[in-house]
């Protein structure tokens, strides 16, 4: 055989074996509900996925119970060590155990996000570890300008509840945060990706006279103006009080957290948090992974990747970031030594507050 009948030989097998590839990969079952899907064992999650929107997302809504639920996964999920110890991850145990739980300070709060969950839970098929990191990744996914979250399938019941001290406080300190991370198999530059969760979230014990207190002015959607706003020079509004891990709030209405003022500002983290300013692209990439990696803690690689039931969450149809109105460019507190703060425009009018999340 000549060299050129072995080339245009070689051509063929590889151009065969490419669309053998992308059949395998595009291979896609339609379930008897109509719904289509990679792998027939997730069919039997799309009615589970169903009943959450309806019953615990309010028809498919960013709000409260959305914020919870994503909130929930973490609480869950960072019970682990990757040096052993410790509990069994993303396993749901939060739930199954929550008598035990729930004593946790840490935990402070949760105990309303439970008690919303639990009767749906109890609806459903699902173990307590699927149910809850699937509620995590569609409740997400009705906040415009997130990703949509990966879910893999299949988790074993809970043996066990967590051990307490697992979930870092908003008090603790950047070291005592870093290091608990670090236990859990987490680099610094994850756990701001991770944080990313605040632009939807809001706070309703840390001072319990101001429930429903959001992290950011835009807390139904999934944007990176939490990192904006956590960087401005603060001024102390009544009942906004550095009490409780609360520290000075930039915003009438709004909470920022002692972690998040000290992570914004520690030389670790704040290179990242203000690269994740304007960036929504990195900002939902990096969360998207930071999210995956939680999810998978504690668990066996023999779960199933069902994450083409999560619903694509709405696109985000808002303005870039931009400075609250009434601050500027003086107002910001940029730590990052190696490059400036991003310039942005400042929304035109008054000061104005940010008003609590609804069903806080």
């Amino acid at each position: 055989m000549s060299f050129t009948q072995l080339s245009a030989f070689v051509s063929v097998v590889l151009a065969a074996t490419q669309l053998s590839n992308a059949v395998a990969v595009n291979k896609r079952v339609t379930c008897a509900d109509g719904n289509v899907t990679a792998n027939a064992v997730c069919c039997q999650l799309f009615p589970a996925v169903a009943n959450l929107q309806q019953n615990l997302f309010d028809g498919a809504q960013c709000g409260e119970e959305a914020h919870s639920a994503l909130r929930l996964s973490f609480h869950d999920a960072i019970g682990f060590s990757i040096n052993g110890g410790k509990g069994g991850g993303a396993d749901g145990s939060i739930l199954a155990f929550n008598s035990t739980e729930l004593q946790f300070h840490a935990n402070s709060g949760i105990d309303d996000i439970v008690a919303g969950q639990f009767p749906v839970f109890q609806t459903t098929n699902l173990t307590a570890g699927d149910f809850v990191h699937l509620a995590a990744a569609v409740g997400t996914a009705n906040c415009p300008g997130a990703p949509q979250l990966d879910f893999f399938f299949g988790r074993a019941p809970p043996v066990a509840p967590a051990p307490d001290l697992t979930v870092p406080e908003p008090t603790d300190s950047v070291d005592a945060i870093i290091a608990r991370f670090a236990d859990a198999g987490f680099a610094p530059d994850e756990i701001v990706a991770l944080l990313s969760s605040h632009t939807v979230a809001a706070a309703d014990v840390v001072d319990v006279t101001i429930p429903g207190t959001p992290f950011d002015s835009t807390p139904f959607t999934f944007d990176t103006q939490f990192f904006v706003e956590t960087q401005l020079k603060g001024t102390l509004f009544p009942g906004n009080g550095s009490q409780s891990g609360e520290v000075l709030s930039p915003i009438p209405g709004e909470m920022r957290l002692q972690s998040d003022f000290e992570l914004s500002r520690d030389s670790r983290t704040a290179c990242l948090w203000q690269a994740m300013v304007n960036d929504q692209t990195r900002m939902t990439t990096q969360f998207k992974a930071a999210m995956h990696k939680l999810e998978l803690l504690g668990q066996p690689d023999t779960l199933v990747d069902c994450s083409d039931v999560v619903p694509v969450p709405p696109a985000l149809n808002a303005m870039s970031a931009a400075l609250p109105a009434g601050f500027s460019a003086a107002d910001v507190q940029g730590a990052c030594q190696a490059t400036p703060f991003p310039t942005l425009p400042t929304i035109p009018g008054p000061e104005t507050s940010v008003p609590p999340v609804p069903g806080s």
